[in-house]
C-alpha cells in the first residue's frame, strides 16, 4: 500500500511540475485547465475520435496542395470507415452509422436509425474557394474542405450508411465549389448527390435566425436544404484564424443567407463578437449551435485534418502545412476527427491549435487573446454562461446542454477527464482498424484482429450443420478450410468476441462446390479467359451473355457499369480486391478491377480473370468497351 501511496505522489508532483513549467508560458496562462464544463453526449458521450494515417498523404510539396494525387483515397476511406465504428463503439461502418443515427434520434425523441428516404445536408467549409469573384477552378493555395475526404464521406454514407445519393446535398451557401469537386463526388454510383453555393442557394424566409442578443444586422435565413434536412453532417476545417481558431462552430457562418450573399457573417455584423480581447460575452456561435435547425439537427462533427492550413487566408504550402508537435514531428497532420459532441470536438481541436507553432507563429490573435476560447465556455456552461445570456434553440425554448468542454493534460500524452477513468468530461481515443474476413480457395485470412478474437468455420450439408472450427487470435489469422470444403456444400466463416458475444465482422458464406464456367472479355484487341463462380449471381450474368458494356474508369483500379437490370446478390467484404476480380457492387453495377488492392466495400463475386497478364494495358485510363461472351 505504502508503494501505491508513494507512487500515487510522485505522479502528482510530476504533474504539479508540468503545469507550473508550463504555466510560464502564454498557452497555460491563457488557456488554464478546468473540470469539465458541461456534460457530454452522442453515442459515447463526449468522445472524440483521431485517425491518423501519415500514408494519407503524398504531397511533395509541388502544385497545389489539394490536387487528389496528393491523397492516398484507399487510405482515407478506411480512416472514415474506422473513425465512423471507433465513434459508436461498433466493430464496422454499417453498424457504426446505425449507432449514430439512433443515439442522434434518440437525443431529439425519436426512436430507430436512418430511414431511408431522409435527406443529409452537409455543411462543407469553402471558404477559400472563390472569396471574392466566380471563379469556380479551386486553382488557389487557399484552404478548403478536402476533396477526397468529401467523396470518402459521401462513400462511407452511400454503401456503409444506407443513403441514397438523390438524399445528399453538400452546402455553403456563402462560397462556390470547384468544378472538379462537383464532378468527382457526383459521377459513378454517387451520382444524384447534389451540391449548393451562394449561386443556387434558397433562403427559407420561414426560418430566420433568432439571435440571443440584441445586435444590429442583416436578418439571415436558413438555406432551403437545410431546413427540408432531417440531418445536417458538419464538416470543418482544422485551422488558424486571423481571429483565433476556426473549427466546427464557426463553420456554419457559411449555413445562412442575407442581402450580403457573398459575406453574410459580416453582413450579419457578427465579427465583432470574436474580435474582442475578452471572456465572458456573447457569442453567436453558441445560437448556431443550438438552434434546432442547425446545430440540432446535426448527428456528426468532423474535422478535415489532412493538410491544415495556418491561417483562413494565408497560402498552403510544403512548409506552412508541416506541424512540429508529436506524433506530426515536422509531416503533415494527415488526421481526421469525428465527434457527436460539438463542444468536445471544437475543445479537442482548439488543444491542436493553440500548442502548434505552426499555427501560433501566424496568428497574433492566438497570444493572450481569451476571446478564443470564450464560445467554448459560453457553450460548455450553456445553462449558466459567464455572459449571462440565455441561449435559445431558435424556436424559444432555453437549452441546458450543448456538450463539454475541458482542455488536455498536456501536449505530449494529450489526455482527458474520461481518458483518465473520470465518469465525465471528453474522452480522445484513435481509430480502431476495421478487422476483415476474406476467404481464398481453401483458405480463410483475418486482418486487423483485435485481442480475444475467435474465428468461427461452420460447414453444411444442405442445411444441416456439419462441423465447426475455432480459431483463437489477434492481428492476422489464417486457417486452412481444405477438409471442411472436401466434405461439406458451403462454409460459412465469422469473426466473434467471444467475451462479449459480439461480432467483429460481416459474416461471409462461400458455396464450396468450387467454380465452374467459362467466359470470354474481349477488351481493345485483346482476349482474356474469365472462370465464373458457382453462385447463384454468377449464373443470372452468364445467362445475358453475350453482351457489350460501355464501362468507365474509377479510382485508378477499376472499370463499371451499371446494367438496366438487377442480378441477386450476396455481398460480402473480400478485404483485397485482385487484378481480374470481376464483381457485383449493390445489385447492378458490374465491375472489372486491374488492380490489386485493400479494400472494406462489399461486393457480390462474379467471376475471375485466370490470367491478368495485360490487362491493365488494355482497359487503360479511361473508359473502354469490354464485350462478354
Amino acid at each position: 500500500m505504502k508503494k501505491w501511496l508513494w507512487f500515487a505522489l510522485c505522479i502528482v508532483l510530476l504533474l504539479t511540475a508540468t503545469t507550473v513549467l508550463s504555466a510560464s508560458g502564454s498557452v497555460e496562462g491563457v488557456f488554464p485547465r478546468h473540470e469539465p464544463y458541461g456534460r457530454g453526449i452522442g453515442a459515447m458521450p463526449g468522445r472524440v475520435v483521431w485517425a491518423h494515417e501519415p500514408q494519407a498523404v503524398k504531397w511533395d510539396g509541388s502544385g497545389y496542395w489539394w490536387e487528389t494525387e496528393h491523397f492516398d483515397e484507399k487510405v482515407i476511406r478506411s480512416m472514415v470507415n474506422q473513425s465512423v465504428a471507433t465513434l459508436a463503439n461498433q466493430a464496422t461502418a454499417k453498424d457504426g452509422w446505425n449507432a449514430l443515427f439512433t443515439a442522434h434520434n434518440r437525443s431529439r425523441g425519436k426512436n430507430g436509425g436512418y430511414a431511408a428516404g431522409e435527406k443529409i445536408a452537409i455543411k462543407a467549409n469553402i471558404n477559400g474557394s472563390a472569396v471574392n469573384g466566380n471563379d469556380t477552378s479551386g486553382e488557389t493555395q487557399m484552404s478548403y474542405t478536402n476533396p477526397v475526404l468529401l467523396k470518402t464521406l459521401l462513400v462511407s454514407l452511400v454503401e456503409e450508411g444506407g443513403v441514397a445519393p438523390s438524399d445528399i446535398t453538400v452546402y455553403d451557401v456563402s462560397r462556390l465549389f470547384p468544378d472538379y469537386m462537383v464532378e468527382m463526388c457526383t459521377e459513378g454510383f454517387l451520382q444524384g448527390v447534389r451540391f449548393i453555393d451562394r449561386d443556387n442557394g434558397a433562403a427559407d424566409e420561414a426560418a430566420p435566425i433568432d439571435w440571443s442578443h440584441t445586435f444590429s444586422g442583416a436578418v439571415n435565413y436558413l438555406p432551403t436544404c437545410v431546413t427540408e434536412a432531417e440531418y445536417v453532417i458538419n464538416l470543418a476545417n482544422l485551422k488558424g484564424h486571423s481571429y483565433g481558431i476556426t473549427l466546427c462552430g464557426k463553420n456554419h457562418f457559411g449555413s445562412f443567407i442575407n442581402g450580403n450573399t457573398m459575406r453574410p457573417p459580416e453582413g450579419a455584423n457578427l465579427h465583432q463578437f470574436l474580435t474582442r480581447n475578452e471572456m465572458g460575452i456573447y457569442s453567436p456561435l453558441v445560437d448556431l449551435m443550438a438552434n434546432e435547425k442547425l446545430g440540432g439537427k446535426t448527428v456528426l462533427y468532423l474535422l478535415d485534418a489532412l493538410i491544415c492550413a495556418p491561417s483562413e487566408g494565408a497560402s498552403i504550402t510544403g512548409d506552412t502545412a508541416r506541424w512540429q508537435q508529436s506524433p506530426f514531428n515536422g509531416n503533415y497532420t494527415a488526421s481526421v476527427f469525428l465527434s457527436q459532441d460539438p463542444v468536445a470536438m471544437d475543445s479537442v481541436g482548439a488543444d491542436f491549435l493553440i500548442n502548434e507553432p505552426a499555427v501560433t507563429s501566424r496568428n497574433g490573435m492566438l497570444k493572450d487573446n481569451p476571446n478564443v476560447e470564450n464560445y467554448l465556455h459560453e457553450a460548455g456552461l450553456v445553462a449558466n454562461p459567464p455572459s449571462g445570456t440565455v441561449y435559445a434553440n431558435g424556436a424559444g425554448a432555453e437549452v441546458t446542454n450543448l456538450g463539454v468542454h475541458e482542455h488536455w493534460n498536456n501536449q505530449a500524452d494529450k489526455q482527458y477527464s474520461r481518458n483518465l477513468g473520470m465518469e465525465e468530461g471528453i474522452e480522445l481515443v484513435l481509430a480502431q482498424p476495421q478487422a476483415g474476413v476474406s476467404v481464398e480457395h481453401n483458405m480463410v485470412s483475418v486482418t486487423n484482429a483485435p485481442a480475444g478474437s475467435t474465428l468461427i468455420a461452420a460447414a453444411y450439408r444442405g442445411n444441416t450443420l456439419s462441423g465447426v472450427k475455432l480459431y483463437r487470435g489477434s492481428g492476422t489469422i489464417t486457417a486452412d478450410l481444405a477438409e471442411m470444403i472436401d466434405t461439406s456444400d458451403k462454409v460459412k466463416v465469422f469473426l466473434w468476441n467471444m467475451s462479449t458475444l459480439e461480432p467483429l465482422a460481416l459474416p461471409i458464406e462461400r458455396n464450396t462446390a468450387g467454380q465452374t464456367g467459362k467466359m470470354t472479355l474481349h477488351i481493345n484487341g485483346r482476349s482474356f479467359t474469365a472462370t465464373l463462380y458457382d453462385n447463384e449471381t454468377a449464373r443470372a450474368f452468364e445467362a445475358m451473355l453475350p453482351m457489350t458494356l460501355e464501362m468507365n474508369e474509377l479510382n485508378g483500379n477499376e472499370k463499371y457499369h451499371f446494367l438496366s437490370g438487377e442480378l441477386p446478390t450476396a455481398s460480402e467484404q473480400p478485404s483485397e480486391i485482385r487484378a481480374g476480380d470481376i464483381m457485383l457492387y449493390g445489385s447492378n453495377c458490374v465491375v472489372l478491377f486491374y488492380k490489386t488492392f485493400p479494400s472494406s466495400y462489399s461486393y457480390t463475386r462474379i467471376g475471375r480473370i485466370d490470367d491478368v497478364a495485360g490487362l491493365q494495358e488494355a482497359v487503360g485510363s479511361a473508359g473502354v468497351t469490354v464485350q462478354f461472351e
